[in-house]
C-alpha cells in the first residue's frame, strides 16, 4: 500500500455494526466496508453542503411540512445531477486506488447504494437543518 491509502485508512472510522462477512455479496461488503466509513467521516462536509442546497434554493425547505422535508431531501439527492455528482465527489474522492478498482466494476449498483445512505443519513439528521441553525 502507498503512503495516500495508509493515510485515507488511517483517518475513517470505526464502525463496530458495519460486517463484512464471506457470505455477503460483492457490493454489500463495499457497502460496509468502503462506503459507511467514508459517509459517516464526510458527513460534516455532507451536511455544509446540503445546507448550501438549502440556501442556493431560497430556502424553500423551511416552509415545507415534515413529510415534504423527506422528500425534498429525496429529491436533491436523486434528482439534481449537479449536487448528485458533487456528493459522489466527495465520497468517491475518499476511495483507495483498489478500492476505486473494486468500484469501477459495478459502478450503477454502488453508486445508488451511496446516494440511499446519503438520504438516509440527511433525513435522520433532519433537525439540524432547522431554519437558525448552526451546521
Amino acid at each position: 500500500m502507498n503512503d495516500r491509502c495508509n493515510h485515507l485508512l488511517s483517518i475513517r472510522p470505526e464502525i463496530p455494526s458495519a460486517r463484512v462477512t464471506q457470505n455477503m455479496s460483492e457490493d454489500e461488503k463495499f457497502q460496509n466496508g468502503t462506503l459507511r466509513p467514508i459517509i459517516k467521516f464526510q458527513n460534516p462536509l455532507i451536511v455544509a453542503m446540503f445546507q448550501n442546497y438549502i440556501t442556493k434554493y431560497k430556502n424553500a425547505f423551511h416552509q415545507l411540512s415534515a413529510q415534504k422535508r423527506f422528500e425534498y431531501i429525496e429529491n436533491a439527492v436523486q434528482k439534481d445531477m449537479k449536487f448528485r455528482n458533487s456528493l459522489k465527489g466527495i465520497i468517491i474522492g475518499q476511495f483507495s486506488l483498489e478500492e476505486y478498482q473494486s468500484y469501477i466494476k459495478n459502478s450503477s449498483a454502488l453508486n445508488k447504494r451511496m446516494m440511499n445512505m446519503v438520504v438516509e443519513r440527511l433525513k435522520d439528521q433532519i433537525q439540524i437543518f432547522e431554519e437558525g441553525s448552526l451546521v
